[in-house]
């Protein structure tokens, strides 16, 4: 099994599952697992930052004092013969040992012929340098190497400050990888024996101690224990399994010993699954991002042009001497950077991938979750969806003749039923072991499909089933309708010695959590819609009970596509919530769809997003989620652009006609750093919010 993945050192946002060169700047990918076990990779890039930035700041601090401004300002005298030659070699040690990241990056960048901000960093300190060499050995005059020195250490702190923050950005992919435990129990012949989980093949048996992590999907052989799913499900409570139940890798076994038999390996497996599904995510764009690309592709030479051209105005036309122009030009090269730019939106989205991830919520397609802020109309299928699937007694009603309560027409009928596997069979059975009654076993047990069941409990001829059934039995239609209702559903009759003693009306049980999920989209501001092949009547009445906006009722399957297109043709934006097999149709017709109740299957190709558990109240952090990710990414986008707007005009010496004011490339480098660190905390204050 194979769950390696592969990123970038310089840019982790790009994560692919396969190794090879960047796309952006063309460095070797490396393995994104490595970096959580302790080996050298993304980690080894931020503390090569760190580690250059340390040994240079000695000499950059030296380079200050040697250097006569600086000396100016802070009432120095210090001179020696040779200092020019001194600071030559102090800066040269600087810019090409501190300088060695960028230049690297640079060629990776220009190789993939795609220029950004490495190439014009590269290419700022690249300037100054030459100009001070030109002026230390050329044309004697005042060198740039004091400016060089701190531009490149204060490139060194911001990158490392900004790759620790990103870091903690690529959460998703990096957690799901540290799930799989690297061994597991093998029982072989009788005996136990422990192999690396890679190494688990189909059908192996597998043991699983209490505590420790299932190794795999697989199916529970033999064994009794609850099971910690949070990691992968989102779901918050122990899950209970069984002889049978299904098992998810990565979970936590927790107080049982568990016999497994490995169902799925390698790409088939539910934590391969998402992060396949995260990964489609991070590589996908939403529109927002792809403008932001535009720009931040066209600032690189939009840096160099500016720059040129600021360098020929103080130069030329305002002449303020070659080292005024050229730190001016120097410090517009370096302030548009556009990595702000090219963090704003992939920042944000990498974080709503694990915060989704962590609640149970797979996003496929970014640009699903950008329409799911727009969504005012959400369409929900009944069935297994707002209901639970299963049905549950709503009501029982007595025959005004009959002596026999509520609870032995309710023991005597669970008795007959106990025989049964019919789904109103099941429900007659959990609602009497609900109520804690001690079910007999049936004699002379007969089963009439379409119709209902017989059998002897007590000595008495017990008839379940339905009014046809009845009349079979003599039973007169007029006196199976008098039994009177409260509740809709389907009616089952019970008769004793073939006379009709009561009825029980079932229903499809209404999820708890449906209620609060309505009222909540009713709050933000969105209309529901429900959709089932029920009779009107019984969908009138879960429309009711949930005050539900809309009920289409008896719609067959392929309708269902019909209704959603009469919702989008009123101009409703509009949301398909099914389970992604039987309403495939409708959740492509939908603007966005989300298949729900996924499980261990979250390959569903109908849907953008996908809910691994049947709880309608993820559709509501699903919309949170997008709306919270799309604040965002517009506060990072205005951020970024803004930064740009306003710092290259002020690096371009705009101000310094009137108010006198500068802003020298080492300043620069702090605003293009800081402008990216803000954005990588902005979105990193993202991992906080709660879904609701």
């Amino acid at each position: 099994m194979n769950n390696k993945i592969y990123t970038c050192p310089m840019d982790p946002d790009i994560i692919l599952d396969k190794p090879g060169d960047c796309p952006k700047c063309g460095m070797k990918l490396t393995p994104l697992k490595e970096e959580y076990d302790g080996h050298e990779n993304h980690s080894s890039m931020e503390q090569e930052f760190k580690k250059r930035f340390f040994i240079t700041l000695p000499f950059v601090i030296l380079a200050m004092i040697l250097s006569p401004n600086i000396q100016n300002w802070l009432s120095l005298g210090i001179d020696f013969a040779g200092r020019e030659i001194a600071l030559f070699v102090i800066g040269t040690f600087i810019f090409f040992y501190g300088g060695l990241p960028f230049f690297r990056g640079a060629k990776g960048e220009l190789f993939a012929k795609n220029a950004g901000m490495m190439t014009l960093v590269a290419l700022a300190i690249t300037v100054g340098y030459t100009f001070s060499v030109a002026a230390t050995f050329l044309f004697p005059g005042e060198s740039l190497y004091w400016e060089i020195s701190t531009l490149i250490s204060v490139f060194l702190l911001g990158h490392w400050l900004e790759m620790r923050a990103v870091r903690g950005t690529t959460g998703a992919l990096a957690e799901l990888a540290k799930l799989t435990p690297p061994q597991a129990h093998l029982l072989k012949d009788g005996k136990v024996i422990d192999i690396k989980t890679d190494e688990v093949k189909l059908g192996d048996k597998l043991l699983v101690k209490p505590g420790e992590k299932i190794p795999i999907d697989g199916q529970v052989l033999d064994g009794e224990s609850s099971i910690n799913e949070s990691m992968v499900t989102g779901e918050s409570r122990p899950v209970g399994k069984l002889k049978g139940d299904k098992v998810i890798g990565g979970t936590i076994n927790q107080d049982g010993s568990l016999t497994i038999q490995v169902t799925k390996t390698g790409s088939d497996t539910a934590i391969s699954q998402i992060m396949d599904l995260i990964r489609r995510a991070q590589e996908s764009k939403p529109k927002v991002q792809e403008l932001a690309d535009r720009a931040a592709n066209v600032l690189p030479l939009t840096a160099i042009t500016i720059g040129t051209g600021t360098f020929i105005y103080w130069l030329i036309i305002n002449p303020q001497g070659a080292v005024f122009a050229s730190t001016l030009a120097v410090a517009v090269v370096v302030v548009a950077c556009p990595h702000a730019l090219g963090l704003a939106i992939p920042t944000v989205t990498t974080i709503t991938s694990t915060l989704g991830a962590r609640n149970g919520i797979l996003i496929k397609d970014m640009k699903g979750l950008e329409i799911a802020r727009k969504i005012n109309y959400v369409v929900f299928d009944k069935t297994g969806t707002l209901t639970r699937g299963e049905f549950g007694i709503a009501e029982v009603v007595r025959v005004s003749s009959s002596i026999v309560g509520e609870q032995e027409l309710l023991r005597l009928a669970a008795a007959v039923e106990s025989s049964s596997q019919h789904s109103i069979a099941m429900g007659i059975v959990n609602e009497a072991k609900k109520h804690k009654i001690t079910i007999p076993t049936p004699k002379n047990f007969k089963s009439y499909p379409g119709k209902g069941a017989m059998g002897k409990v007590d000595n008495k001829e017990i008839i379940i089933g339905n009014g046809r059934m009845m009349e079979e039995l003599g039973i007169k239609k007029e006196d199976i309708n008098k039994l009177e209702t409260k509740k809709v559903g389907t009616l089952v009759y019970i008769a004793i010695d073939k006379k009709l003693s009561g009825a029980f009306v079932l229903s499809d049980l209404i999820r708890d959590e449906s209620r609060p999920a309505i009222d909540k989209l009713h709050e933000m501001g969105i209309k529901i819609a429900m959709l089932t092949g029920d009779k009107k009547e019984v969908a009138d009445e879960v429309g009711r009970t949930l005050n539900l906006d809309t009920v289409f009722a008896e719609v067959l399957p392929g309708d269902k596509v019909e209704k959603v297109k009469e919702l989008q043709n009123k101009g409703y934006i509009v949301a398909m919530v099914g389970d992604g097999v039987n309403d495939a149709p409708s959740l492509t017709q939908a603007h966005m769809g989300i298949a729900i109740g996924a499980g261990t299957d979250v390959a569903v190709e109908s849907a953008e997003i996908v809910l691994m558990k049947n709880n309608p109240q993820d559709v509501v952090k699903a919309i949170s989620l997008s709306r919270k990710t799309n604040f965002k990414m517009v506060q990072n986008l205005a951020w970024a652009t803004g930064y740009n707007v306003f710092a290259i005009p002020i690096a371009a010496g705009v101000l310094f006609p009137t108010f006198g004011i500068l802003l020298r490339p080492e300043w620069a480098a702090v605003l293009m750093s800081a402008s990216s660190i803000i954005v990588v905390f902005n979105a990193l204050i993202l991992r906080r919010a709660k879904l609701s």
